[in-house]
């Protein structure tokens, strides 16, 4: 049998690999969160081509990225004490999405930034487009839709029993004209192959009629006399909207719309060039700063009574990219803009470099 004096020896000796086990586990095994921090600041010089072109012009224009990562213990509470960290459960980051049907979202919504960009950049440079439709995009499935587990979220639905349409009004209409219970095929796209499905029609809570039982929206694709390709990567959201506008336009026009400065920014864009509201602005001028950008474009968005009932404390993204940009004390100019015009206004008072 040990004495007393070799447990205490035998309690020592082991105590650092412990204490090293125990380090590996806070550091390495992940938690059910993830943590959001400043991202990356990316040229769009090496996005963007027009006509078979890059841009070769003075200066850059950036997007900016809020980085995503899985916590472990260390990581969480390294961020509940840093400014531009913070902790957010899988709920708070993809609502009842799984991280699979995440990742098709945000890549839908980085397709539509770059439609609405290219359509922007377009109209300001008048240059004739259109267009097409590529199916009915869907966003979310009914948990009674019998097509539930079949067709997933991100997917893009493009015929019914062999009949094809030319928006997603069209293809709801005529749904709506068949039976409940009627079994019919649907034809889409998953992850760039085509398939197909057989299910029953559901009846739809809003108006009776008969329905697949999906959220969906148009997707669409832009074709223009000049040809534009925008190529993010695996870069989803829609924030990066109005740099790409911003950029597309100046491969467009090649006349150095930005006098040699390296410009940052965010927002979304819309057709009608609104730019809109975005999250995690604090960690893009973190991420800006940091890259040596001298100039940051934020969204002048609106603030309505709901929202501010909602949130007494909320502020526009221009006020949040502003107190981010003291915090950190840079010399980075915050901009404020509305829409795709103010920063072509902004661009225009700048001193060539």
């Amino acid at each position: 049998m040990k004495n007393e004096h070799e447990e205490k020896l035998s309690i020592k000796s082991t105590l650092p690999f412990i204490i090293v086990i125990v380090l590996i586990i806070i550091m390495i095994f992940p938690i059910p969160f993830y943590i959001e921090g400043p991202g990356t600041t990316e040229n769009l010089k090496d996005f963007v081509t027009v006509n078979n072109k890059k841009d070769t012009e003075p200066g850059a224009f950036y997007l900016t990225t809020v980085g995503v990562r899985k916590a472990t213990v260390g990581s969480a509470l390294k961020a509940k004490f840093s400014t531009f960290e913070e902790l957010v459960s899988k709920e708070e980051l993809m609502g009842s999405s799984t991280s699979s049907e995440y990742d098709r979202i945000q890549q839908y919504y980085m397709n539509s930034s770059k439609n609405a960009a290219i359509e922007q950049a377009l109209k300001l440079a008048d240059v004739p487009y259109k267009m097409n439709f590529k199916g009915v995009y869907v966003l979310a499935i009914e948990d009674n839709s019998s097509f539930k587990g079949k067709i997933s979220v991100g997917d893009t639905v493009t015929g019914i029993d062999g009949h094809t349409f030319k928006s997603s009004e069209e293809f709801v209409d005529y749904v709506k004209k068949q039976k409940i219970g009627q079994k019919v095929t649907v034809s889409y796209l998953q992850d760039g192959k085509a398939k197909k499905a057989e299910g029953k029609l559901i009846e739809l809570p809003t108006d009776k009629k008969a329905g697949i039982g999906i959220g969906l929206t148009d997707h669409t694709e832009i074709e223009s006399t000049v040809p534009v390709e925008i190529d993010a990567g695996d870069i989803g959201g829609p924030s990066a909207g109005l740099m790409f506008t911003l950029e597309t336009y100046e491969q467009l026009i090649q006349k150095g719309i930005r006098k040699g400065h390296k410009i940052a920014g965010t927002g979304t864009i819309n057709t009608q060039g609104v730019v809109g509201r975005i999250g995690g602005i604090d960690k893009k001028v973190v991420t800006a700063s940091n890259n040596g950008t001298e100039i940051f474009f934020a969204p002048d968005d609106e603030i309505t009574k709901e929202m501010k009932k909602a949130e007494p404390e909320i502020k526009t993204n221009y006020e949040e990219a502003k107190a981010a940009a003291e915090k950190i004390g840079t010399k980075m100019k915050i901009v404020p803009v509305k829409n795709v015009q103010d920063a072509l206004n902004y661009l225009e008072t700048l001193n060539e470099k």
